[in-house]
């Protein structure tokens, strides 16, 4: 049984067999575009942590869009860049209470690409060491997703760092 309690823009709260709270949230895509050891991200402010976060290119997956073609149009509107896109991984993005799962990208022969950033965000491009982010987090002093921890532990897999 599922009994919704309320529905946004983005969100629906429903409770699930009369136990169960689950917020029912689109999927996101989001775009490893990789330098070397470095990630290109985005810092933004994140009202809903009260924080401004450093994160790869992502967003969320439009109403009959394919996950891949999600990850083209965040790519060209946040960084104005296009090119091959392979799928990494894909994961939940808290199970315990979100039923938002994320794909993850890595894009391959970058190119200019045209795209409009969304209204009213403040993106800001940064290229950072993959290991700069990872300690970072690890001492407490980094704010970012899981989705982009993922693509930074990639990255630092594939550069031979031991952590």
């Amino acid at each position: 049984m599922r009994e919704v309690k309320f529905r946004g823009r983005l969100i629906t709260v429903a409770v699930l067999d009369g136990h169960w709270e689950v917020v029912e949230h689109p999927d996101a895509v989001a775009v490893m575009v990789v330098r070397g050891r470095e990630l290109l991200g985005v810092r933004q402010p994140r009202p809903a942590v009260g924080a401004s976060t450093w994160e790869i290119p992502a967003g969320l997956i439009e109403d009959g869009e394919a996950p891949e073609d999600a990850a083209r149009r965040e790519l060209a509107e946040e960084v104005q860049l296009g090119g091959r896109l392979k799928l990494v991984s894909r994961l939940y993005a808290s199970p315990g209470f979100t039923d938002e799962q994320c794909y993850l990208y890595e894009l391959s022969g970058a190119h200019q690409a045209a795209g409009t950033p969304d209204a009213g965000e403040d993106l800001v491009l940064e290229w950072r060491d993959a290991l700069e982010v990872w300690n970072g987090v690890l001492a407490g002093t980094e704010s970012t997703s899981g989705v982009t921890l993922l693509a930074v532990r990639h990255v630092l897999a594939r550069s031979g760092v031991a952590l």
